[in-house]
């Protein structure tokens, strides 16, 4: 089998955190180091989110807890606002910079949850595919809205009819607030401190601030595309 690993690297004054995420090069998904038994947050019917279509008699463990067990683990003692060294290491580049826990956090926890089996987050493996590490917010809305036309252009491709207006991307983002919304609820009760919690309501920030610019015709980034208003 074919994967795909992309190293993150956490540097404090006193010690190293390392995390090699490793994805199946085809699925993009993680492949899953994570022993059991888990903890009890980890169960599905743990605040299972009100949205999930999985049922715990077929699959007793949240497929997302799971995959972030490991990472909450390792952080459930550490602030938030800890500065920290973070370097990324990937195929094609090195992405190194100074930065709080929890925005480090929240670039490696959305890298693993766009690759876990989730129902609602698996529209985002094409960004796990192609991750950015530290995104801005103008990055991750131009990053998505641009994923969500390519999918378009392969409907039409496979005589589906295409969705132009994003409908369909505003419903992913709402289900996603939904599992954020659960998701934090999990990992306050499984971490001592505020850094996974807040990794995870960055990236909810995210999915809130995709239907409003949706919604505003993306026109913060229509400068941009004014030669293809003339045509090559």
């Amino acid at each position: 089998m074919k994967t795909l690993t992309i190293q993150y690297r956490f540097t404090f004054p006193d010690r190293s955190e390392n995390f090699d995420v490793i994805l199946d090069a085809r699925k993009i998904e993680l492949i899953n180091d994570s022993t059991k038994p888990f903890p009890q947050w980890v169960n599905l019917d743990f605040y299972q989110c009100p949205n999930c279509p999985v049922d715990v008699r077929e699959t007793p463990y949240c497929p997302l807890s799971a995959n972030i067990f490991n990472i909450v683990k390792r952080f459930a003692h550490v602030m938030s606002y800890n500065e920290v060294h973070l370097e990324v290491i990937s195929a094609e580049r090195v992405v190194s910079r100074n930065t709080t826990v929890q925005r480090a956090l929240s670039s490696l926890m959305g890298l693993v949850i766009a690759s876990s089996s989730c129902p609602h987050t698996r529209f985002f493996k094409p960004m796990a595919r192609f991750h950015l590490p530290l995104s801005t917010e103008a990055e991750t809305i131009y990053r998505m809205s641009s994923m969500y036309m390519l999918a378009q252009y392969f409907r039409k491709k496979d005589s589906k009819a295409p969705d132009f207006e994003m409908e369909g991307l505003e419903k992913i983002c709402n289900h996603i607030e939904v599992v954020n919304a659960a998701i934090s609820k999990r990992l306050r009760a499984a971490s001592q401190t505020d850094s996974v919690v807040n990794a995870v309501i960055l990236l909810d920030l995210f999915a809130k601030a995709l239907p409003w610019a949706i919604e505003e015709s993306l026109k913060e980034l229509d400068y941009l595309f004014q030669p293809y208003s003339v045509g090559p």
